[in-house]
């Protein structure tokens, strides 16, 4: 996803680019970098509390589209392709915390 998320940002407009993209960018990282945390030797309780974060991180990253997308900064296309990208991580981060009960 990060890769995705990165490639678009780079057609942000200068002025947005170290703050807007950077922050997307970052959260998109985040995403995958606690479920990589999470997992490596933890509890089910810890690991969960880690997918929750990276939940939420994905959830910023719908989040920052959605004003770049506002802002035109990124087209109607890119905006769907990663809304549903981030959808469908956000299925699967759910259904992974979910069979940790």
């Amino acid at each position: 996803m990060s890769g995705v998320v990165s490639d678009s940002a780079a057609k942000f407009p200068k002025e947005e680019v170290y703050v807007f993209a950077s922050q997307i960018k970052r959260a998109a990282d985040l995403v995958s970098l606690n479920i990589v945390e999470g997992s490596t030797g933890q509890t089910n309780p810890e690991f969960k509390r880690f997918l929750g974060i990276a939940i939420r991180s994905d959830i910023e990253v719908v989040g920052c589209i959605f004003i770049a997308a506002r802002r035109n900064i990124i087209s109607k296309a890119d905006f769907e392709k990663l809304y549903l990208m981030c959808k469908e991580v956000l299925v699967m981060l759910n259904a992974l915390r979910n069979s940790l009960n």
